[in-house]
């Protein structure tokens, strides 16, 4: 039983050292200073750095893919649409109604694609594993936020994963009632209206039973402490240091083209 229990527990990788807020303060850091350029070389020198640390410090292939695989598919989206429709430069290769193909359009597609990929895995890899509790804890305790607005912001969270068993339970009373045959949109659009309700009934009985308990009045004690420490700092000087050395080297190689030129 030991065994099966520690093949289906997630792995634990040095980002669940890290204090959630710390993730968001060192993607803000990280993003700001890769929006302010559109090239190919540094947004190439930021990804296969982060691939880099994330191998060092055991995040694997499986982890990167399963939290950041939105971004395989915006990447060669957002690739495809300036292709087509960026201003035309250079050389043009073809043309089609609204739809030019040129050198210049060729370069914004390849740097937006790469640059998609370079900000978003890594803050998605950062972000994606953070759990709910231990955000509401570092929201509450390290962002100084109102304890009523985080602590009834985790419990909507939690309640958002019974949205779905209840859904699929008003299909079943539905058709056992036989309402389950009308057209689908209509079907759906009823069962959306009947989850409504019941999520309001949910949410007052909720906000009820938290009021009942204090929560909101006077100062808030909690049983989860969250800080900072070593692994924060790390992270925030490896955040900046990956934009740096990316801008850096784009500056270097004279490909730096700053967004809007």
């Amino acid at each position: 039983m030991s065994a099966a229990v520690a093949d289906t527990a997630p792995q634990r990788t040095w980002l669940d050292a890290v204090n959630p807020v710390t993730c968001f303060v060192a993607a803000v850091l990280y993003t700001i200073p890769m929006l302010t350029t559109i090239d190919a070389v540094s947004a190439v020198v930021a990804l296969v750095s982060w691939l880099i640390l994330f191998a060092v410090t055991g995040i694997g292939p499986r982890t990167i893919i399963r939290r950041s695989w939105p971004l395989f598919i915006a990447a060669p989206v957002s690739a495809i649409s300036m292709l087509l429709y960026a201003a035309p430069g250079g050389q043009v290769y073809a043309q089609f109604l609204l739809a030019v193909i040129s050198d210049n359009s060729i370069e914004l597609a390849l740097a937006i694609g790469l640059r998609v990929l370079a900000v978003g895995v890594p803050t998605l890899v950062a972000l994606g594993g953070i759990d709910p509790t231990r955000l509401a804890d570092a929201l509450g305790q390290v962002a100084r936020l109102p304890a009523r607005f985080v602590l009834g912001a985790l419990a909507g969270v939690r309640l958002f994963g019974v949205l779905g068993e209840d859904w699929r339970q008003l299909a079943l009373a539905r058709r056992a009632r036989g309402l389950g045959d009308d057209g689908r949109i209509r079907r759906a659009f009823s069962l959306a209206f009947s989850l409504l309700v019941i999520a309001l009934r949910r949410g007052e009985g909720l906000a009820t039973a938290m009021e009942a308990r204090g929560f909101g009045v006077g100062e808030r004690t909690w049983a989860r402490p969250s800080s900072l420490g070593r692994a924060d700092l790390v992270l925030v000087l490896v955040a900046l240091a990956v934009a740096a050395v990316s801008i850096g080297a784009s500056l270097a190689l004279g490909s730096y083209r700053l967004l809007g030129t």
